[in-house]
């Protein structure tokens, strides 16, 4: 699994660390580092001329700090990269600074290193010269990324316990991807996992992809007609449980996002799983905007699974 990892030194990027230890994530995990000066980088200044130019002070002044803005991200960078290597030796660790806007910096490394996973901090530092991960940036990358995204925050439990995951499902191809990265992960004895689903008064049973059929949609408005909604995720939770996982159907009725936000912080969650995209039109239980809403809100951790492309 390849993991690209923004670092700025803040608490919020330390508690990143610790959060990968309830993650699921293996041994088999090739890990990169990155630290952005958010600091602008003037043309080279040539000193090897026979007849140099005058240099404005100015530009002078702005090269300065951009080496000195670049020197401290490297030694963040670098100082990260042991950090994670005493928690995790068996992973692969490599590590790289550099002067760009952040968000932007963090989806191009992306799109050329195709990692699996972006994993970054709720918030960073906001501090005059620049560093990494600010609420707005988060989202940014959230938005624009193609492969999943991990907002990482502390957790407020004993790591003794074991770790407690919600997953929220909507029969969408992005939900059923959540479900599948969690199956897929190499969990502790005794994890438990919740898939909550979220109702309104109608519901639509998406057809299989190779069945040309028409949608069903089924009455959700009384709590009576709640065990169809059961038996369409039931087979999921049992592909958890195969899993060596504990797993139940929740089902509430409310606001997607709300809801989910609710149930995390009553389960006690470590973290929440949702796919990136639900179903689309009067029928959906998940948009992007609850992905959105929950990463930005959720006490806990929060990973947006996108479907891996073939």
């Amino acid at each position: 699994m390849k993991i690209l990892l923004a670092y700025d030194g803040s608490e919020y990027a330390d508690a990143a660390f610790h959060d990968l230890k309830r993650a699921g994530l293996g041994s088999a995990v090739e890990l990169s580092i990155m630290t952005v000066a958010d600091v602008f980088v003037p043309p080279p200044i040539d000193e090897d001329v026979a007849f140099p130019l005058h240099v404005p002070e100015g530009v002078r002044r702005a090269h300065e700090l951009a080496r000195h803005e670049l020197d401290e991200a490297q030694d963040l960078a670098k100082r990260a990269s042991e950090q994670v290597r005493s928690i995790f030796p068996s992973w692969q660790v490599s590590c790289e600074a550099v002067a760009d806007s952040p968000a932007w910096a963090l989806i191009q490394k992306a799109d050329q290193w195709k990692p699996d996973l972006i994993v970054m901090g709720a918030r960073g530092l906001s501090v005059f010269g620049g560093r990494l991960i600010l609420g707005s940036i988060s989202q940014r990358v959230l938005y624009e990324a193609r492969c999943s995204v991990r907002v990482a925050r502390g957790s407020y439990y004993t790591p003794h316990k074991p770790v407690r995951i919600l997953i929220g499902v909507d029969n969408s191809p992005d939900s059923r991807a959540a479900v599948n990265e969690v199956c897929n992960r190499q969990w502790p004895t005794g994890t438990e996992v919740g898939l909550l689903v979220v109702v309104d008064t109608v519901m639509a049973i998406a057809p299989e992809p190779a069945e040309a059929s028409a949608v069903k949609w089924i009455e959700v408005a009384e709590e009576e007609n709640w065990y169809q909604v059961r038996e369409i995720f039931e087979p999921a939770a049992e592909k958890l449980r195969n899993a060596g996982l504990h797993a139940e159907v929740l089902i509430r009725r409310g606001n997607p996002a709300d809801q989910i936000l609710q149930e995390a912080h009553t389960w006690n969650a470590d973290c929440i799983f949702v796919g990136a995209k639900g179903t689309r039109g009067i029928d959906r239980l998940l948009l992007g905007s609850v992905s959105s809403a929950v990463s930005a809100r959720a006490h806990c951790s929060v990973e947006v699974v996108r479907p891996k492309k073939s």
